[in-house]
């Protein structure tokens, strides 16, 4: 089992900033690729970015290429996403997921999961 929380959300302006974190426990966090996915209201939950349990190249969503930074710390069991220029549109539940795999991007891949934070940028 893997516990994930995730944590750094809140009410942003639009071109502002938030650092979202997910902390760990469990088994061991380095064998996992992890991912951060998005759910807003009547929509499907998908993937933002994801990262393999290498720390190879991450993977980004277009929408967010350039503004979004996700990045792990193996050592304190960690994954983050730096979010810069905020776009009322990137307005979500955020999710950190591990999953097995080396790089999925499918929530089907992901086989834990934190309870969420919401993110809002308003315009």
């Amino acid at each position: 089992q893997v516990q994930l929380v995730e944590s750094g959300g809140g009410l942003v302006q639009a071109g502002g900033s938030l650092t979202l974190s997910c902390a760990a426990s469990g088994r061991t966090f380095s064998s996992y690729s992890m991912g951060w996915f998005r759910q807003a209201p009547g929509k499907q939950r998908d993937v933002v970015a994801a990262i393999s349990w290498s720390g190879g190249e991450p993977y980004y969503i277009d929408s967010v290429k350039g503004r979004f930074t996700i990045s792990r710390d193996n050592a304190k069991n960690t994954v983050s996403l730096q979010m810069n220029n905020l776009k009322p549109e990137d307005t979500a539940v955020y999710y950190c997921a591990a999953g097995n795999g080396l790089l999925p991007l499918a929530s089907s891949e992901y086989d834990y999961w934190g309870q969420g934070t919401q993110v809002t940028v308003s315009s």
